[in-house]
């Protein structure tokens, strides 16, 4: 039985202001129509004995449940981390869930796999993964190592050891490296770029675990224990897992064991780990620039150029990436896109809200898009999916005026209830219970305007909800 493990945490630093904290890169359409999460979902799909375990930060499980409904995928569960504690956690977690799916019955495989990552070749990859399998069902520890397409300093390798393959023992991992080392890994044919894609029986890497980090296993055989359901989302005990170390999988298990093997991949994969790879992933014009939206150039080459609205126009501009969103514009050398990491941590410091958030900020019933905002005043676009719904709830400081758009929307006020069509318009008063709902088969949009003392989205009480959000602001 073979589940898939999808890791989908983090938040994708390196390509803001694409990708922010709460909504990171592989719930992104960076290279197709689809996310990087739906296509590692799609992906694995024809291998997998059922839906995909998979692990996410809490604050992204609507995103994460509504990206997967929309290709049809039914995950055999959703994880939810209270805190970032690495793969090696993580994948524990998923191991133990997926025992205890499978009763006392055939022991699950585990294809571990984070849901950021590009694989052009995925017939490739499905016979990779066929050929690591006797070795994970005869109990070995398989990570696929990616054959090196170039000299990158931006990725660990792994030496293999002499065999026969397709499943090679792996004599060493070593860290990233610099440029000339790199050229004399690529050049010897030994080593490989470590995926961080791994295959293993699930008991198996927990009886490994338990044996080489005690600790990690035992916390989260805590967290799983005081796990609780919250509609289609498994929360674990918060305080169990707080407790866990944090480590890899690499550290933790893989380059401890003596049962670790490497089996080669070549499927034109990608980590898509910075704004230059993004770009080496993406098909380019005759002088070598990629262009997403409405870009005009001129005697400009080597670029990655981005415009979600607004006109992006550049003139001799030579190997750069050039990013413009609703409320961010990022300029910089195709040679210092490491630096965004450095970047976002200074915008943090400086107490900004970008590295965070988009101006257009997704909930489980739709999205709203903060349009202008003043001392006392703030407007929104909300866009309510249909059948979607709103909490019931109120503001201790702010009132609300709401514009009908487009669509039909159903209003609860206090003791009311009514419909507004397209260019009718009501009032919330401050400490009014109020909620709008869509009935309709398309989606509802409305202006809203609010005014008061206070505008913060923690101004925000609740009494019902049906995504179980009573008392948050998520």
């Amino acid at each position: 039985m073979l589940l898939p493990v999808i890791l989908s945490g983090g938040s994708g630093t390196r390509l803001w202001p694409l990708s922010r904290e709460l909504y990171p890169k592989q719930l992104l359409p960076l290279v197709g129509s689809e996310t990087m999460l739906q296509g590692t979902a799609r992906r694995v799909g024809p291998l997998a004995a059922a839906g995909p375990v998979v692990v996410c930060n809490e604050q992204h499980r609507f995103m994460v449940a509504e990206q997967l409904r929309q290709i049809g995928v039914q995950p055999t569960a959703i994880v939810l981390e209270p805190a970032g504690r690495n793969t090696a956690p993580a994948v524990a977690i998923a191991a133990l869930a997926a025992l205890e799916g499978a009763g006392g019955g055939e022991e699950p495989m585990l294809l571990v796999l984070p849901a950021d990552h590009l694989i052009k070749d995925v017939e490739a990859f499905r016979a990779a993964v066929r050929a690591g399998l006797p070795a994970a069902r005869a109990g070995q520890f398989v990570t696929f190592g990616v054959v090196p397409t170039k000299a990158e300093t931006g990725y660990g390798y792994i030496r293999r050891g002499p065999g026969a393959g397709p499943a090679y023992p792996i004599a060493q991992f070593v860290e990233k490296p610099d440029a000339r080392r790199a050229a004399e890994y690529v050049a010897s044919g030994d080593y490989l770029w470590n995926s961080g894609m791994f295959l293993f029986g699930a008991r198996r890497y927990l009886d490994e675990l338990g044996r080489l980090a005690p600790a990690i296993r035992s916390a989260c055989e805590a967290a799983v224990a005081g796990a609780r359901r919250d509609l289609d989302f498994t929360r674990l005990d918060a305080a169990a897992f707080e407790r866990c170390p944090s480590d890899s999988i690499d550290y933790a298990l893989m380059e401890k064991t003596a049962d670790a093997v490497v089996v080669p991949l070549a499927a034109g994969w990608s980590d898509v780990g910075s704004w230059s790879s993004l770009h080496e992933s993406l098909p380019a014009d005759e002088a070598g620039n990629v262009t997403r939206g409405d870009v005009v150039t001129e005697d400009s080459s080597g670029c990655y150029l981005y415009s979600s609205e607004r006109l992006v126009a550049t003139i001799g501009l030579k190997d750069h990436v050039v990013v413009e969103t609703k409320d961010a514009v990022m300029v910089a050398p195709m040679s210092r896109v490491q630096d965004v990491k450095q970047l976002v941590t200074r915008l943090k410091t400086l107490g900004r809200g970008e590295p965070a958030l988009h101006r257009e900020v997704f909930r489980p019933w739709g999205s709203y898009d903060s349009v202008d905002g003043g001392m006392r005043f703030q407007v929104k676009r909300l866009t309510v999916k249909p059948g979607a719904t709103l909490s019931l709830q109120m503001h201790h400081h702010r009132a609300e005026h709401w514009i009908v758009v487009e669509g039909t929307a159903r209003i609860t006020c206090d003791d009311k209830v009514f419909l507004l069509s397209e260019n009718e318009s009501t009032y919330i008063p401050i400490g009014a219970r109020h909620r709008i709902e869509n009935p309709g088969k398309v989606p509802l949009h409305i202006i809203e305007v609010q005014s008061g003392s206070y505008l913060g989205e923690d101004d925000i009480v609740r009494f019902e909800d049906r995504y179980g959000r009573e008392g948050t602001n998520t």
